[in-house]
């Protein structure tokens, strides 16, 4: 099949240039050619970005948008990072439209440089800006879930014109062309699309017990929760959603979902449970009932495709859920390799998580190389 054909196409081009860059420049030019592609100049400074056209030029950013279908859909994106410039660089290039509004939270303890290459590249474009309060991110803690709760703030308070939110993190990559995205979510209906079902009993104790951080790191107190406010049943789910304006507006108004939160607060990695509950509440648009018939797993829904590797194994087996990583694992979390992404395009998923150039630069590079064919593709 064809893109089975442009894939191998992809692959190959990729070999070609770390051939050609191990000729010259070992092991090191291979990763500083094929980390952004091309050598890339980033803007050092506001000013600097704003007096040249040259970075959106080299890196060849979509500038205009390319169907009407597309410019009468708008996508608002919360982008939550924390290292790894160009990494984000290439994953804004990847989903950037120009009718479309970006907010970008970088971690408040990020390293001083990469905050300022990174205002420096959201200052090159009038859609793309700096959250208004940043804040200091802690692995599975509440401040996780508050980096996307004030870029929502922001997206929903600067622009009363798009339809859909999705959050992203730095190692994400789109697995389709932003005009597919938009087909997709016309498809939901004013539907939302994220993982939300019954909360496993290995979890529950991250909702029945009290945590607070201590040095920088999340740890129980020993403490017992209250119940939930409005005895709110707690459902499952994970960090990634895809979800209609209203659901954003219910977040930030919804005197029920504000009484979640600060619940939620003092719990164990409530990006895992806060949007698959509020999911499942009355009154939310896109929501559905908490009745277990409209549970929503990870591979129903389209917001997002990780591979857990203690769901991986061959195909056939009743354990498995998807084939083995191709790249390596963090976290028991597969970090794709360039033999992932046959499978990957398959999926219906929107996006993927993760990706590191740093590791595997093909993975990407293919993958950027493939939706840009296929955007101006569908210009035909």
């Amino acid at each position: 099949p064809y893109m089975k054909i442009h894939f191998l196409f992809l692959l190959a081009h990729g070999l070609a240039i770390i051939l050609t860059n191990y000729s010259f420049f070992g092991l090191t030019g291979i990763a500083n050619a094929l980390t952004i592609g091309l050598a890339i100049s980033f803007p050092k400074s506001p000013k600097q970005c704003k007096l040249s056209m040259k970075f959106k030029i080299t890196r060849k950013y979509i500038t205009f948008p390319l169907s009407k279908e597309e410019q009468d859909f708008l996508l608002a994106y919360s982008m939550v990072v924390h290292h790894k410039v160009q990494n984000f660089e290439r994953l804004l290039r990847a989903i950037y439209a120009p009718q479309n509004i970006y907010c970008v939270h970088v971690d408040k303890k990020a390293p001083a440089s990469v905050f300022i290459a990174i205002n420096a590249i959201t200052s090159c474009f009038p859609n793309v800006f700096m959250v208004s309060k940043p804040v200091d991110v802690v692995y599975a803690g509440w401040t996780r879930v508050q980096a996307d709760l004030n870029c929502m703030a922001d997206l929903y308070n600067t622009s009363t014109n798009w339809k859909y939110f999705i959050n992203l993190c730095g190692q994400d990559f789109p697995l389709k062309t932003n005009l597919e995205i938009v087909q997709a979510l016309r498809s939901l209906k004013g539907g939302n699309s994220l993982e939300s079902e019954e909360m496993p009993q290995g979890k529950k104790r991250r909702v029945m017990n009290v945590y607070q951080v201590i040095d920088g790191q999340i740890q129980q107190t020993g403490k017992t929760k209250d119940p939930t406010p409005f005895n709110l049943p707690i459902l499952s789910g994970n960090a990634y959603i895809v979800v209609n304006r209203g659901y954003i507006h219910s977040v930030l108004e919804d005197e029920r979902i504000q009484a979640l939160i600060e619940w939620a607060k003092d719990t164990y990695s409530p990006d895992e449970f806060l949007w698959a509950t509020i999911q499942r509440m009355s009154g939310v648009p896109g929501s559905t009932w908490p009745n277990r018939k409209f549970d929503m797993t990870d591979m129903n829904a389209i917001a997002r495709m990780v591979k857990w590797q203690g769901h991986e194994g061959s195909e056939g087996s009743l354990q498995a859920v998807y084939p083995e990583c191709k790249g390596h694992h963090v976290r028991s979390i597969c970090v794709y390799g360039a033999g992932d992404l046959q499978w990957l395009i398959e999926q219906h998923h929107l996006f993927a998580n993760k990706f590191d150039a740093d590791r595997d630069p093909i993975a990407i590079y293919c993958l950027e190389k493939y939706l840009r064919h296929k955007a101006l593709t569908e210009l035909d």
